[in-house]
């Protein structure tokens, strides 16, 4: 039975801060029990259905949904446009991710995030990390990504503990019309 998706919080809107969703953002997450309760299948699932309902996002936390729980869902390929509805091959869900290695120098890019609306900002992130995790079925896993999904893991996990790409020093890319509220919100 799929779930309604959940609104994705942002930090804030169009009159301003979001303070009560900004609380929800800022907090560390907790981990899931293994093995998985019958709440935590609930919210997994509850992701899963929030973020292959989306063609705009290559990755969704719990926390961006209101469920500060560890969970992160992300593209585990580039999206097919021509696809209608993402298959669980299509992306992969991690529980309780842990980066165990991170290789590579680096690299800066632009990141946009659900979250933050409208904005972009030069983040530099690994382009190779190994990951520890639970899988949505609670097995324990153990993959490497590389290069642009890396980049979309590495972005994920800061919502876990709350980190969002405004709080990195890179270069702040908007809309012209958006100056009032970047200068309300960055100043």
């Amino acid at each position: 039975m799929e779930m309604a998706p959940k609104r994705v919080l942002t930090l804030w809107n169009n009159e301003g801060v979001n303070e009560a969703d900004t609380s929800v953002l800022r907090k560390k997450s907790v981990e899931l029990e293994a093995p998985l309760t019958k709440e935590a299948r609930e919210e997994i699932k509850a992701l899963i259905d929030s973020f292959t309902c989306r063609d705009d996002a290559s990755g969704l936390a719990g926390p961006q949904i209101g469920i500060n729980k560890r969970i992160i869902i992300f593209r585990n390929k580039t999206v097919d446009k021509t696809k209608k509805k993402m298959s669980p091959d299509d992306y992969d869900v991690l529980v309780n991710p842990r980066i165990t290695q991170a290789r590579g120098e680096k690299e800066t890019a632009a990141e946009g995030c659900l979250s933050c609306p409208e904005i972009q900002i030069e983040v530099s992130r690994f382009p190779e990390i190994k990951i520890r995790a639970l899988n949505e079925k609670g097995e324990k896993i153990s993959k490497r990504y590389l290069d642009y999904t890396a980049r979309v893991v590495q972005h994920e996990i800061d919502h876990l503990d709350g980190t969002l790409i405004v709080d990195y020093p890179g270069n702040l890319y908007y809309p012209k019309d958006k100056q009032a509220l970047i200068d309300k919100l960055f100043k």
